[in-house]
C-alpha cells in the first residue's frame, strides 16, 4: 500500500496502457544522467554541446530502427498530436485550397480534428465510414478520387478497439494513383510489425508514451524527398522543421524505448496477447450480455474493447476503479463525456452497448494476476449496475 498526502492505496492494476503506459525502468536509468551532469544544449558548438547532439542522434537512430526507416527521416516532436498536425497541416499549406484529404470516421481526434479543422479552411474532406468490425471497404476506397493534391491520413491501429488497418495495401494504392500517405501509428509502434522501407508510407506519427517513455515526446517520420513546411518556426533545429531547444533527456528516453520495443515485440505478441485472450473470454463467459468491439483477429495484441449490454459505461469505469482497476471508456481523450465514443457510433454498435464500451489495453509489465483481478471483479460489478440499469427494458 502506498500513500500520497494521506491518501493510502491499495495496489493499482493498471489496464489502459493505450492511454498511457509506465516509464520503463531502464528508460528511467538512461534518462537520469541528463538531469543532473549531462545538460548543454545540443546546439552549442563547444565539446559539452556536441557531446548532447551525439545523444540525439543516437535516439534517432534508435527510433528509426524501429520503424525500418532512415535517421535523418526522422524528426523529433512534443507528441503524437503535434507529429499528426505538422504531416497534416503541412501538406495542406504546401498545397492549398486545392487540397483533399481522406481518412476514416473512426480516427483519433489528433487527425480526426484536424483535418476538420482545415476543410474549414477549404479542403475538401471525405471521412470514410467502417463496417461493424471496424474495417474499411477496400471496394469503397477504390472508388475515390486520388491526386497529388490528395492526403490519405488513416490510422495504422485503432486507440479504442486495437483494430488494424491493412496500411501496406491502403498505402501502395495511394502511391499509384499519385497520392501521398500519412499514418498515425501511435498504438501500434513496438506492438506490431512496421517497416517504412517496404510500405510506401510518406509520412508517420509516433509518441514515445505509448511505449513505455515519458509523456511529451513524439517523432514524425517524414519520407526523404517528402517536403513540408514547418509547423513551429524559430530556430534550426531538427533540421529547420521544428523550431526549440532538443529535449535531450526526453529524446533519450524515447530512444531508449523504442530499442527495447523491439526488443520485447514477440513478448507483446505471445504473452501479452494470450492474457488478452483469456481476459476476453473468461469475461464473455462469466457476464451475461458481453460483447467484443472490433475484428476478432485484425486486432492489437493488447487491446479488448467489450460492451456489456444496457450498462453505462461511467458507471463500470468507477465501480472498477474501487477495485483498484485501471480501465478506459473508449479513449482516453472521450473519458468524462456521457455520450457513446465516435468510434463506435461509427462501427453502428447499438446504443444500448455502445454506452457500455470498457476498453481493456494490456502491456509487458501485466501478470496473471492483474487479469485475475478483472475476471473476479467484473462479473459482480455487471450484476449489481444491470439491476439498477436504465435501460434494462428498453427495446
Amino acid at each position: 500500500m502506498t500513500s500520497v498526502k494521506g491518501e493510502v492505496f491499495t495496489r493499482n492494476f493498471y489496464l489502459d496502457n493505450n492511454a498511457t503506459t509506465r516509464v520503463a525502468p531502464e528508460v528511467a536509468e538512461a534518462i537520469l544522467p541528463f538531469f543532473s551532469d549531462t545538460y548543454g544544449n545540443p546546439s552549442s558548438i563547444y565539446r559539452f554541446g556536441r557531446k548532447m547532439m551525439r545523444h540525439v542522434e543516437d535516439a534517432r537512430a534508435k527510433v528509426a530502427l524501429l520503424i525500418g526507416a532512415q535517421p535523418e527521416e526522422i524528426y523529433f516532436t512534443g507528441s503524437g498530436s503535434e507529429s499528426d498536425n505538422m504531416a497534416i497541416k503541412g501538406f495542406f499549406q504546401k498545397n492549398g485550397s486545392r487540397t483533399r484529404i481522406i481518412t476514416s470516421s473512426v480516427e483519433h481526434a489528433a487527425v480526426r480534428n484536424t483535418a476538420r479543422f482545415l476543410k474549414d479552411e477549404g479542403a475538401s474532406l471525405l471521412e470514410m465510414p467502417v463496417d461493424n468490425q471496424g474495417l474499411i471497404s477496400m471496394d469503397y476506397f477504390d472508388n475515390q478520387f486520388i491526386d497529388p493534391g490528395t492526403l490519405v491520413s488513416l490510422m495504422w491501429a485503432n486507440n479504442e478497439t486495437g483494430v488494424i488497418f491493412d496500411i501496406a495495401k491502403f498505402a501502395e494504392k495511394v502511391k499509384e494513383r499519385g497520392g501521398f500517405f500519412h499514418t498515425d501509428a501511435v498504438q501500434a509502434a513496438g506492438k506490431v510489425r512496421i517497416d517504412v522501407s517496404k510500405i510506401p508510407v510518406d509520412m508517420l506519427a509516433l509518441s514515445g508514451h505509448k511505449l513505455h517513455a515519458p509523456k511529451g515526446i513524439g517523432a514524425i517520420y517524414i519520407r526523404k524527398g517528402m517536403k513540408i513546411p514547418p509547423l513551429i518556426h524559430g530556430g534550426h533545429q531538427e533540421h529547420g522543421l521544428r523550431a526549440g531547444t532538443e529535449n535531450v533527456p526526453y529524446i533519450v528516453g524515447f530512444g531508449r524505448a523504442c530499442e527495447l520495443a523491439a526488443q520485447r515485440m514477440e513478448i507483446e505478441n505471445t504473452r501479452v496477447r494470450a492474457l488478452r485472450d483469456r481476459l476476453e473470454r473468461e469475461l464473455l463467459s462469466r457476464c451475461k450480455g458481453a460483447k467484443v468491439n472490433g475484428h476478432p483477429t485484425e486486432r492489437l495484441p493488447n487491446t479488448s474493447n467489450i460492451s456489456f449490454e444496457n450498462i453505462e459505461g461511467e458507471a463500470i469505469l468507477l465501480h472498477l476503479d474501487e477495485e483498484g482497476i485501471a480501465a478506459s471508456s473508449g479513449s482516453a481523450c472521450t473519458t468524462g463525456s456521457l455520450e457513446p465514443s465516435h468510434v463506435m457510433m461509427a462501427m453502428g454498435v447499438p446504443y444500448t452497448f455502445a454506452h457500455s464500451s470498457t476498453r481493456f489495453s494490456l502491456s509487458f509489465y501485466n501478470t496473471d494476476t492483474d487479469v485475475d483481478k478483472v475476471i473476479e471483479a467484473m462479473p459482480k460489478i455487471v450484476d449489481k449496475l444491470r439491476k439498477i440499469s436504465p435501460y434494462v427494458g428498453e427495446s
